[in-house]
């Protein structure tokens, strides 16, 4: 249901900001492209007025860059100079958007301690006349008064499904309507990149928020029924996980490979689902440690992705491998500025935030991966034909962060080799530069057993366990199609799961772990929730046969 939660202090942002696992083993490369991930979030956070999540985010960017990566063994190397460089140039910007948040942080949590000093002194002064001050005080213009000040009323991911579809809708039409129209400005890709890193935004806040009036309208009036149903006692299910904790390394994610011996050694393991932690136990509201990629551009001339839920067939542009078959859409009404950002606020919309639906073993709460429903039946169209050669087929779910929750958007099927019994990417950078220029994140991979049950191999554990490190919430889809269940959608373990596979030295590519647990399911209980009506677009990379 909605809920308010008690701001938190600069002191303790800072805190929070500074407890993050980092191992110098990790190559430089790898923790430069989190860094820049890190920070294409808190620009997401930042539009969307959450200056808790924003401050927290810039904060660990800059001790990661300033305490860690300059300090790295591969810090000389000549491939890693040039980014370091600016990663480090950026953290200027960074503190500096630290300081102005700051005050307001600050302003926030000492209202809010000054508030609950007041209502607790008025309590004891009408203690025992059985007058339920809290509540009076919280209705009305003072609730109003209340959320504005302080935090935003978080709902439940669960049971707001049509709502999370009509967001992601339109969150994925503006940003292509904010692309198109930078083309059309007659900024370079180049240029925009440079702008976007500077915070350099002009008045494309105006010019957008024109266009999508009628959305607001509707989005805001469903809102407003969801938080009066919630105060009026609806409560959505909320899945959660248990609390221990431990440290561990990290290896950088590969391509997912599985093998028929492995499969068959580990097809036996089935984890269990750990009960919710003790409300003390639970720390405050996570912060994302991710993978978001840089702000992209749209090259000019090239189609604009089409939404699956539209019915158009057409899929979005590839880089280099897709040319032109539709007219450019007609520049938006009144002045284009020179620059634009796709995750530009809105008005009521930024009222509200999902709260997250389950949680990792250790306690940290996940936030909510909305999945596409009939993302499994394209993923199967596309692979149908290495599946009827018994060969295996992988591919990437990528996808935006909107009022602190994850939409998978997009499934792109990497160029790749294949085998009976594994999968491999042939060149891993076409992914991400396509990712970057596309505005995604890397949420999770989703690959198929042609003629094996529904399971994580090892090596499907120790490829996923890359992608969990850098984004908590990531997820790994298996689709059996010949076998009962068909499909699963997992996550390791944290703990054990995860620091068994990054502790484990074991030689060769499929081995057997001594950890039962190592892996549990992501959806019913978990944090990923189907989504019937969302925008799903897939891009094949692979070379045409």
């Amino acid at each position: 249901m909605a809920s308010l939660a008690a701001p938190l202090s600069v002191q303790e942002l800072t805190d929070q900001a500074s407890k993050y696992e980092y191992n110098a083993y990790i190559p430089l490369r790898n923790w430069l492209r989190t860094a820049s991930m890190m920070h294409k979030q808190a620009q997401v956070y930042a539009a969307e007025g959450n200056d808790p999540q924003t401050y927290l985010l810039l904060y660990r960017h800059a001790n990661l860059i300033l305490e860690h990566l300059t300090n790295h063994p591969e810090r000389n190397n000549p491939e890693n100079r040039k980014a370091l460089s600016a990663a480090t140039a950026s953290v200027g910007s960074d503190i500096q958007t630290l300081e102005d948040i700051r005050p307001r942080i600050k302003k926030r949590h000492e209202e809010f301690q000054a508030r609950r000093k007041t209502q607790q002194k008025a309590l004891q002064s009408l203690e025992g006349k059985g007058v339920p001050l809290v509540s009076q005080e919280l209705e009305g213009p003072s609730r109003e008064a209340h959320r504005r000040s302080y935090e935003k009323e978080t709902l439940d991911a669960v049971g707001n499904q049509s709502l999370a579809a009509k967001l992601a809708q339109r969150e994925v039409k503006r940003r292509d309507a904010a692309r198109r129209s930078i083309r059309q400005a007659g900024v370079s890709e180049e240029e925009e990149s440079e702008r976007r890193t500077g915070g350099v935004w002009g008045d494309w806040e105006k010019e957008l928020r024109h266009q999508s009036v009628e959305v607001d309208g509707d989005l805001s009036a469903q809102l407003q029924e969801v938080a009066r149903m919630q105060q009026n006692g609806y409560q959505a299910p909320n899945y959660s996980r248990p609390y221990s904790q431990t440290s561990s390394s990290y290896h950088y994610p590969s391509v997912p490979h599985q093998g028929q011996q492995e499969r068959r050694t580990d097809a036996h393991s089935q984890p269990p689902v750990p009960a919710r932690p003790p409300k003390e136990l639970l720390p405050p509201p996570y912060d994302p440690f991710a993978i978001p990629p840089a702000l992209p551009p749209k090259p000019h001339g090239q189609l604009t992705p089409r939404l699956l839920s539209e019915q158009q067939p057409q899929p979005p542009p590839i880089p280099g491998k897709y040319t032109d078959s539709a007219p450019s859409a007609p520049p938006l009404p009144g002045k284009i500025p020179p620059t634009a950002r796709a995750d530009t606020p809105t008005t009521d919309l930024d009222e509200f935030t999902f709260k997250p639906a389950a949680y990792l073993e250790n306690g940290a709460p996940l936030r909510t991966i909305f999945l596409p429903t009939p993302l499994r039946h394209h993923f199967l169209k596309a692979a149908s034909t290495n599946t009827r050669l018994n060969l295996e087929t992988c591919g990437m779910l990528c996808g935006i962060l909107k009022n602190n929750a994850l939409f998978i958007t997009r499934l792109v099927i990497p160029a790749q080799t294949s085998t009976s019994d594994t999968c491999e990417m042939t060149n891993e950078s076409d992914l991400f530069d396509y990712c970057d220029k596309e505005e995604l994140m890397v949420l999770g991979w989703i690959h198929t057993h042609p003629s094996q049950t529904c399971f994580m191999s090892s090596r499907d554990l120790h490829t996923h366990v890359g992608y969990q490190v850098m984004m908590p919430e990531s997820i790994a889809i298996v689709c059996a199609p010949s076998k009962s269940p068909s499909w699963g959608c997992f996550r390791l373990t944290d703990p054990p799961g995860k620091q068994a596979i990054l502790g484990c030295s074991k030689p060769g590519i499929f081995h057997p772990h001594d950890v039962d647990n190592i892996y549990t399911e992501a959806l019913k209980p978990g944090h990923v929730v189907e989504l019937d009506n969302g925008p799903l677009d897939v891009v094949d990379m692979r070379p045409k046969r």
